[in-house]
């Protein structure tokens, strides 16, 4: 599971979350709001926090899909190459 630094800043680019909805790992990001803009404001987010950097594979709509899919990828990041 994620740490609470990558919920709030995910929740703060999903503007049909409710504050006291739960996030889950299959929630698809789309449906709450997550548009392209918000989607690249987003990455550069968690580059910043997380001091890591999406490779161009990474780069896809499915990696925004859902929570689980887009800590998985950052979770891989965190790994020594």
């Amino acid at each position: 599971m994620w740490d609470q630094q990558f919920e709030e800043l995910l929740r703060s680019y999903l503007p049909f979350l409710a504050a006291d909805e739960t996030l889950d790992d299959d929630t698809n990001l789309r449906d709450l709001g997550l548009d392209s803009l918000g989607t690249v404001e987003l990455l550069a987010a968690l580059e910043a926090r997380y001091d890591v950097r999406f490779m161009d594979e990474a780069l896809s709509l499915e990696t925004f899909a859902t929570p689980g899919v887009l800590w998985a990828a950052m979770a891989s990041m965190f790994q020594p190459a």
